[in-house]
């Protein structure tokens, strides 16, 4: 049986763009960010700046949207080559992403301290090795290599930009794949045991990373993203994909909890990369195409994000600001919305009392202390009541 409990969330990093007044989930303020005739796919976001892949004549760019004023988008061209480059995270002024270079795929990075002039640099580029979808917190790089045949995960300091110090993280049978980052913690899917689960690695130890289970359950789980000590990822646990969640504040203790796990198919989650980190987001079926839902883990409220009939996919989250793929166009397009309003509501302060985290101090909180009343764990045991 799978069951869990939420505990109070860390504060995260990006800053968090201008607030637009909205009153309600419906009047969300969104906006294409580039509008163009040309497919965009797999955005990103950091705070103000929005990353995504443009096909442009015949292959893949990377480009980029200051959004900070939400109204008046700054657009600009972060790598346009000959050569595909796809799959483009960011953190702060650093966008990586993995570049096709005359045989096989290498992971390449931007410093966009200087949005008119990003300054270009390699992370990893071995000959006849594909390394492929990174991803990018502080000065940690993290991303897939089939050196020995599987997908393994290696990453690199950049601190210095102009030689990246690497190192491994998961080197074993099967396939690891889909890392994601947060400081010193790495969580990925593998394959070893016959389906995919989660595993993190804390990896302030470079050349001894400290590894733990974050769900090791029967079928599928994959695509985890994290933030502070929340992993989210979606789930086929129940035989359609759901969303999880796990707190990892102990590692060798991780409580999980869903998300969403209604009849229909919720996939992509991720979760805040610039704010409280208390917000999720996911695409969802349940309305016969594809929107994107939100969920408050501080309040447990569930909110829906867009409704057009198109496919809205892919989406990622910073602050108050959504991004993802839609389809309403001809082309596909990065769009992003304004979040604002009591399904976005934070924390300010703990309270004393607040037993179960939501910032709020009810019955609940009352009946969870009740339960515990007049135990102790104290040891030597005759403490307790001296």
């Amino acid at each position: 049986m799978r069951k869990g409990n939420l505990i109070t969330l860390t504060a995260a990093v990006c800053f968090t763009v201008s607030q637009v007044a909205v009153v309600q989930a419906a009047d969300w303020l969104e906006f294409p960010i580039y509008p163009a005739a040309d497919d965009q796919q797999a955005p990103d976001i950091c705070g103000g700046v929005v990353v995504w892949q443009q096909f442009v004549d015949t292959d893949f760019d990377i480009y980029g949207a200051d959004i900070t004023d939400p109204l008046k988008p700054f657009v600009f061209i972060i790598r346009e080559l000959a050569d595909d480059e796809q799959a483009p995270s960011i953190y702060e002024n650093t966008v990586v992403w993995q570049s096709y270079v005359e045989t096989d795929w290498d992971i390449w990075a931007a410093d966009i301290s200087d949005q008119t002039d990003p300054q270009i640099f390699v992370v990893s580029d071995y000959a006849d090795v594909n390394e492929e979808a990174p991803a990018i917190h502080g000065n940690i790089v993290l991303w897939r290599n089939d050196y020995f045949g599987d997908w393994d995960i290696l990453g690199a300091d950049i601190t210095d930009l102009n030689s990246p110090a690497e190192f491994p993280v998961a080197l074993y049978d099967f396939d690891q794949q889909a890392p994601a980052v947060y400081r010193n913690t790495v969580v990925w899917q593998d394959d070893y045991y016959g389906d995919r689960d989660l595993f993190a690695a804390d990896i302030w130890q470079r050349n001894k990373p400290a590894e733990s289970s974050v769900a090791v359950v029967e079928w599928d789980q994959q695509n985890p993203a994290v933030w502070g000590h929340i992993v989210v990822w979606q789930d086929n646990f129940f035989g359609d994909w759901d969303i999880y969640a796990a707190d990892i504040t102990d590692p060798h203790n991780p409580v999980e909890f869903p998300v969403c796990n209604n009849i229909f198919s919720q996939q992509n989650p991720d979760i805040d990369g610039g704010g409280p980190g208390n917000i999720v987001v996911w695409q969802d079926d349940r309305n016969g195409n594809w929107d994107i839902f939100g969920y408050n883990l501080t309040t447990r409220q569930e909110f829906q994000i867009t409704d057009d009939p198109a496919d809205q996919t892919d989406p990622a989250i910073s602050g108050n600001v959504v991004v993802w793929q839609d389809d309403r166009s001809e082309n596909s397009e990065i769009y992003a919305a304004v979040l604002n309003g009591p399904e976005v509501a934070q924390c300010e302060s703990s309270i004393p009392g607040d037993v179960d985290g939501d910032c709020k101090v009810n019955f609940i909180d009352f009946t969870i202390m009740a339960g515990y009343w007049l135990e102790c764990n104290l040891e030597p045991e005759e403490a307790c009541w001296q």
